[in-house]
């Protein structure tokens, strides 16, 4: 049944979802559209927050790019790759494969969600140069389905908010910091997390496809590149001599070590700037010389096309859906429905359709919290349970939500039709599991 159900949605993907910028674009017009029938705005307000917003991700857009850029360029260092291959000596099958690599990307994605996604498309590439008969874009897809947990973990931008909750954030939450032992440990949030830590890689490797139907990929296309053949020192130039110095790489290793070592002895916790921090100088001092880290680097660098282009269309999105009243008229509809014992669960079905429009959790935290966290106290409803709903719901439209799937689709070299029926498959799971452990417990 789950490998019929996986067919199904993989058939009407492949025919039917657009590539991942035209569904952008097509976000764009149906907002647009909606702000005008259900908000009352005109054509000009609409454009006006549409093009106010389009530079708001400018910087995440930076980060996002550096995500891919530093985490494949440490991947191809020797180190990375005997890691990663180690991981894959574990996997002796496809389904094997499947199982691994989802449990890998879950347990990498609650740690932080930014190495959770790299690590994932670079276990997936290292397990099709070992294991024949796997599909590579389910592969992938287990890959992508860890980050179904992100927001639960320790990098979860909601839960960091509210336990430090000061200024505009205390008014949220009614001046209450709430601790991460209300939220990111909570039991329930602990029981949904080992939930689909146990299930979800058993849910991939269900749908595996026939082996008739199985779609490989090349182990040559991930085959690793000809070290480019070095002269001698003697008949370099001294801008080459320079360019192929191990001392320039370890100086400035040792500088940007210097520097993670103090930020996080000072308190400094794991987010998106460190994670990035820590690939680029451990990059920097692996390939031992900056000619072959910029030589990675380039070759990397191919594969950022779609974040540059699509985010700041997100942002536009994200622009019209906070200033025309549609983000909170939809959080306020679901608030006035709910019950003590149907808040959480409305909660998290209003954060997973707003995560569509307004894909960025601390943006959709601005959004949702003003409204959410109110009605909370009100009903007497845990704020904790109440912030971990917006949060849950947040990751798990994440599933069919292309934006997040781009880094890691630049390192697999897959498009978002090659994914995206798995997903939904996942996406289903992970509602059930959590819709339930909301509404009851």
């Amino acid at each position: 049944m789950i490998r019929a159900l996986a067919a199904f949605f993989s058939k009407i993907v492949r025919r039917w979802l657009p590539d991942a910028f035209l569904f952008a674009a097509i976000l764009t017009f149906l907002v647009f559209i909606f702000g005008m029938l259900f908000q009352g705005q005109t054509p000009v307000a609409m454009v006006k927050y549409w093009g106010e917003g389009f530079w708001k991700l400018l910087a995440f857009a930076m980060q996002m790019v550096l995500v891919l850029v530093t985490g494949h360029t440490l991947a191809r260092t020797k180190l990375v790759e005997s890691f990663l291959t180690s991981i894959a000596d574990v996997a002796k099958t496809p389904g094997q494969a499947i199982v691994v690599t989802t449990f890998v990307a879950l347990v990498a994605c609650w740690v932080n969600w930014g190495f959770g996604l790299i690590v994932g498309a670079l276990l997936a590439r290292e397990m099709v140069k070992k294991i024949k008969g796997i599909d590579y874009g389910l592969l992938v897809a287990s890959a992508y389905t860890g980050f179904i947990v992100w927001h639960a973990g320790l990098s979860g931008s909601i839960p960091l908010k509210v336990a430090d909750a000061k200024g505009f954030m205390a008014k949220i939450t009614g001046g209450v910091q709430i601790p991460v032992s209300e939220t990111i440990f909570a039991w329930q949030s602990i029981l949904i997390g080992v939930i689909l830590l146990v299930t979800l890689p058993l849910i991939n490797k269900m749908m595996m496809p026939k082996k008739e139907d199985v779609v490989e990929v090349d182990p040559a296309l991930f085959a690793d590149e000809k070290e480019e053949v070095i002269r001698p020192r003697s008949e370099m130039t001294p801008a080459e001599k320079l360019e192929n110095s191990m001392v320039i790489s370890m100086i400035l290793g040792a500088m940007g070590f210097g520097y993670i070592i103090y930020y996080f002895a000072n308190g400094g916790k794991l987010g998106l700037n460190s994670v990035n921090l820590i690939f680029l100088f451990a990059g920097i001092v692996l390939h031992k010389t900056p000619a072959n880290y910029l030589r990675t680097m380039n070759d990397a660098i191919k594969n950022t096309g779609g974040i540059v282009l699509q985010f700041p269309l997100y942002a536009g999105i994200m622009g019209m859906m906070v200033h025309s009243g549609l983000a909170a008229s939809i959080s306020q509809w679901f608030v006035e429905i709910s019950t003590v014992t149907t808040f959480p669960f409305f909660t998290y079905l209003s954060a997973g359709i707003v995560n569509f429009f307004v894909p960025s959790g601390g943006g959709q935290w601005a959004v949702q919290g003003p409204i959410v966290m109110p009605a909370a106290q009100q009903l007497g409803v845990p704020l904790g349970k109440a912030a971990m709903a917006i949060a849950w719901g947040d990751a798990w439209t994440n599933m069919i939500q292309p934006f997040w799937a781009l880094p890691l689709l630049g390192i697999a070299g897959l498009t978002i039709r090659d994914i995206m029926g798995y997903c939904t498959v996942a996406l289903i799971w992970g509602g059930v599991v959590t819709s339930l452990i909301l509404m009851f417990l």
